[in-house]
């Protein structure tokens, strides 16, 4: 009886993990651990970079949600509070992918009702990796957010700091990728 009871149990355990679908993050250009390319490095500071926003998709968006966010940010900045590479929020829940490029605001490559705040740097759009030279690899937390609400109480002149503040509230799942680059 005891066995069959384990079994029973095991096998509800299976059905119900087998139907639970986690928010995942994937890029054909960004992998985790591994050396994010020049192509995606910023373009300023003497880095090698073209600046480009990588291919981003997404799917097992958690029941509720209303909306995406997608941000970049890197702990190792020495900035004492790391720095934001790309915040982007109000993306809507029937879009599950962003396109190579799509960080470049004059490209209009975002779905209609996204937007894209500024980055640690006060702009607007994608900033690539570009840590200072001779520091050690630095981690690139590429993130998107399954969101409770349409829209977030936040504009394009947001600061990631408050981009943050609001998607804390409203954050049903986050999934990621986390690269590297140095110099």
């Amino acid at each position: 009886m005891r066995k069959l009871i384990f079994a029973a149990a095991a096998l509800a355990v299976g059905l119900i993990g087998a139907s639970a679908q986690a928010l995942t993050l994937k890029s054909p250009d960004i992998k985790t651990g591994a050396r994010i390319a020049d192509e995606y490095v910023a373009a300023i500071m003497g880095c090698p970079g073209q600046n480009v926003s990588p291919a981003l998709s997404w799917s097992g968006a958690p029941k509720g949600t209303k909306s995406f966010a997608i941000s970049v940010y890197d702990p190792d900045a020495p900035t004492g509070s790391g720095f934001w590479h790309w915040v982007v929020f109000n993306i809507p829940a029937n879009v599950h992918e962003l396109p190579k490029n799509a960080g470049d605001p004059k490209a209009n490559l975002m779905p209609a009702g996204a937007v894209m705040s500024r980055t640690d740097l006060g702009v607007p759009g994608y900033l690539g990796p570009c840590p200072p030279k001779g520091d050690k690899p630095h981690h690139y937390h590429f993130r998107v957010f399954a969101v409770d609400v349409d829209k977030l109480d936040a504009d394009a002149n947001a600061t990631p700091a408050y981009v943050g503040f609001n998607l804390h509230f409203h954050t049903l799942a986050v999934a990621q990728i986390v690269g590297t680059w140095s110099r």
